[in-house]
C-alpha cells in the first residue's frame, strides 16, 4: 500500500512540473547560423533563424537585439500560436573578417531561463582577389 500512494504523489508530482505555456524551439543547430566565406559584394547578409512555438499557449517574442549595430535583427510582431513557426531575420553588414556576432531573444517562453534565447551568427566575410576579375572603375561597368 505505501508503494502505491508514492507512485500516486510521485505521478502528481510530474504532472505539476509539467510546463505549461508557450515553448520557443530554434531550428538552426545551436541556435547558430554558420555563413560559412562569404564574398563582400555578393550576398546581402540576410539570414533567418526558423523557430515553432511547441507549448499550448502564445508565443509572444517582447524584443530581439543584437550586441552591435552591424546586425540588425527583425521580430514577428504578431503571436505564434501554438505548433505554428515563424522565423527572426537577422541582417548582417557584410564588413570584411570574421563575423562573431550574438542576438538576444527575449520571449514569454516558459522552456528557456527568463525567456531568453541566444542565437549566433559566424562565418568570414572575404574580398574576391581573382586575376581573373575585371576591376570595377565606375558606374557604368
Amino acid at each position: 500500500m505505501k508503494n502505491l500512494y508514492l507512485f500516486v504523489l510521485v505521478l502528481f508530482s510530474s504532472s505539476l512540473m509539467a510546463q505549461k505555456g508557450p515553448k520557443i524551439e530554434f531550428k538552426a543547430k545551436d541556435n547558430t547560423i554558420d555563413y560559412g566565406k562569404v564574398y563582400k559584394g555578393e550576398d546581402d547578409g540576410v539570414r533567418k533563424f526558423e523557430f515553432t512555438n511547441t507549448g499550448d499557449a502564445p508565443l509572444i517574442i517582447t524584443n530581439v537585439q543584437s550586441t552591435c549595430g552591424c546586425t540588425v535583427p527583425k521580430k514577428p510582431e504578431a503571436p505564434i500560436m501554438p505548433g505554428k513557426s515563424e522565423v527572426i531575420e537577422v541582417k548582417y553588414n557584410m564588413a570584411l573578417g570574421p563575423i562573431r556576432k550574438s542576438i538576444t531573444v527575449e520571449s514569454n517562453a516558459v522552456n528557456v531561463e527568463q525567456g531568453r534565447v541566444y542565437l549566433k551568427i559566424k562565418g568570414e566575410v572575404v574580398e574576391r582577389t581573382s586575376v581573373l576579375e575585371k576591376p570595377k572603375t565606375g558606374p557604368m561597368n
